[in-house]
């Protein structure tokens, strides 16, 4: 076994191998993308939930946040989404992909 496998993980932490969440980033986040998406149909918290939950589903998504009285869901993840795959968990979850806002 290496050094690196035998580190036991920070409890509560499944991050990394040395229990931290930090990439190295200099204000401590990690870095990624953030696109903000109009989504037409969103009347409610159960529809903020119902497109969050579709879009987080999405390889590389870090989180998601709906909000049904501006229309908009905010989307930070890994690396840049192809819009096609936005497109389609929000048509899952039954609502119209307007565009990037």
């Amino acid at each position: 076994m290496t050094a690196e496998t035998d580190t036991p993980r920070t409890s509560g932490s499944c991050c990394s191998s040395t229990g931290s969440c930090d990439d190295g980033a200099a204000d401590g986040r990690a870095s990624g993308v953030t696109t903000v998406y109009e989504v037409k149909g969103m009347t409610c918290g159960h529809c903020e939930g119902a497109v969050s939950e579709e879009v987080s589903g999405i390889e590389g998504v870090t989180s998601v946040k709906a909000d049904a009285a501006t229309g908009r869901v905010t989307i930070d993840s890994a690396a840049p989404l192809a819009d096609d795959a936005v497109r389609a968990a929000v048509d899952e979850a039954g609502y119209e992909l307007v565009g990037r806002a």
